[in-house]
């Protein structure tokens, strides 16, 4: 996972910076989650995937992505949280 991380982090890091689609640099920040889900909840997971933007009007990434990590039981450092925009 995160050699795959990793490789699709610079490959599109490259692409944006190659197009100058942002002015300055565009880079991401350290590190990555990832979380798997059983094939029974495939269809949570579309739907999800496709009512994203409806549902980020009401919660953010992060905070969400905060609920993730409690809901999982991973231990984070608040610290090492991207900070918003």
């Amino acid at each position: 996972m995160a050699e795959l991380a990793r490789d699709i982090k610079a490959n599109s890091s490259r692409f944006v910076n190659e197009k100058r689609w942002i002015a300055g640099r565009f880079s991401w920040q350290e590190g990555f989650g990832a979380f798997s889900y059983s094939r029974s909840q495939i269809d949570s997971v579309i739907r999800y995937i496709q009512n994203q933007q409806r549902h980020h009007a009401r919660q953010t990434f992060r905070d969400e992505y905060i609920e993730f990590l409690r809901k999982f039981q991973v231990d984070y450092n608040e610290r090492y949280i991207f900070k918003p925009l």
